[in-house]
């Protein structure tokens, strides 16, 4: 369940390897959390430097993992590997949750790990619907270029 639940969380970070689209979809995260959980101007300004610090951290731990699995790690070895990490990134998690703690309530800690997840799931609904798009466009064009080659031949 850990290998599971690593790559399920790690999809969205490595479909979108373009820098701009990186970019945009972070710009958006940090409007979507800061109006989700509803941080005033003062939380926001010591929020979001915490909150990058840990996320970079989160991320070069699920990084580890998805380097593993790409260079053929055994499957043995990347189950003990999740479970490692999913220990590494739970006392991760308790340090910033207590940092953060002193910056916003703990009821907007709570909400921010479903804003996450909300954020997550919009994002791949979106990558979703515009590859979806994509493969309508194309399915045109071979069967518009298939007509145009059967009537001159």
């Amino acid at each position: 369940m850990a290998a599971i639940s690593l790559t399920a969380i790690s999809q969205d970070e490595d479909i979108v390897q373009d820098p701009k689209s990186r970019s945009k979809i972070d710009a958006a995260r940090a409007a979507y959390i800061t109006e989700r959980l509803g941080l005033t101007p003062q939380e926001a300004e010591k929020f979001w430097p915490v909150y990058h610090e840990f996320a970079q951290k989160r991320e070069s731990m699920r990084k580890d993992y998805i380097q593993a699995r790409r260079n053929g790690v055994a499957d043995k070895e990347l189950v003990e590997m999740g479970l490692k990490i999913k220990q590494q990134e739970l006392d991760l998690e308790k340090d910033y949750s207590g940092r953060l703690m002193n910056i916003i309530t703990p009821q907007k800690l709570m909400n921010l790990r479903q804003a996450e997840g909300e954020f997550r799931q919009i994002i791949i609904k979106q990558i979703q619907q515009r590859q979806q798009n994509t493969d309508r466009q194309r399915q045109l064009r071979d069967r518009n270029q298939k007509q145009l080659q059967q009537r001159n031949n």
